[in-house]
């Protein structure tokens, strides 16, 4: 009786340890799950571009027919960078945009963000974009932080450039990062140049997680 006590509270003890293991594995899985649904992407989108129409409302130093949105919680290596047509609703064009290295954590889908100078890191938040230069990448844009967690960036000299081993296509592992600007592929950047150089309005780039 009393093996049979003891072999009936080890298999007790086995399941419950296994039931955990599981419930442990499910958060992680919660925890680090990019987005991946046209759903969620689609819903992440309009929450922003409710808030950018608002910020745009009485600002006449701002382009309200285009805008440039950029959405961290969406792995690396897919299309991530969108360029948004705010009169007709809908995206007219996607890329892939690389995203700073000291963004990285270690951890899988998981990145962090800082406005700090030399950090390397992306900054979250509202930008608009100045004017083109020519510098290490070729033409590049300098940006402007309009939010507290990115008013250093034209300090830290972000800029959005162009990089000739970001690749063009989508692909299953991340891209290269940057030293904390958005760097996109050399096709892509010159359908995002052909946009800014049409505008006699500055055009803003949101990037969100």
């Amino acid at each position: 009786m009393k093996k049979f006590l003891a072999v009936l509270l080890l298999l007790v003890i086995i399941c419950s340890g296994y039931k955990l293991i599981k419930v442990g594995m499910r958060k992680a899985e919660t925890i680090s799950k990019p987005i991946n649904s046209a759903d969620d992407k689609e819903k992440r989108i309009q929450k922003h571009i409710k808030l950018i129409k608002e910020f745009l409302q009485n600002k006449t130093k701002y382009n309200k027919d285009i805008v440039f949105l950029i959405d961290m919680k969406i792995m690396s290596g897919r299309n991530r960078f969108f360029i948004y047509d705010l009169k007709n609703d809908k995206i007219i064009d996607k890329g892939l945009v690389a995203h700073g290295c000291g963004s990285e954590t270690g951890i899988e889908n998981k990145l962090k963000f800082s406005n700090v100078d030399k950090s390397l890191a992306t900054s979250l938040g509202k930008y608009y974009v100045g004017e083109s230069y020519t510098g290490q990448f070729g033409k590049s844009y300098k940006l402007y932080g309009l939010d507290s967690s990115n008013s250093n960036a034209y300090m830290r000299n972000i800029v959005l450039h162009k990089f000739s081993k970001m690749p063009y296509d989508e692909q299953v592992t991340p891209v290269c990062n940057s030293y904390g600007c958005p760097m996109v592929n050399e096709i892509y950047f010159k359908r995002i140049e052909k946009i800014l150089d049409a505008s006699d309005k500055k055009i803003l780039l949101e990037i969100y997680y």
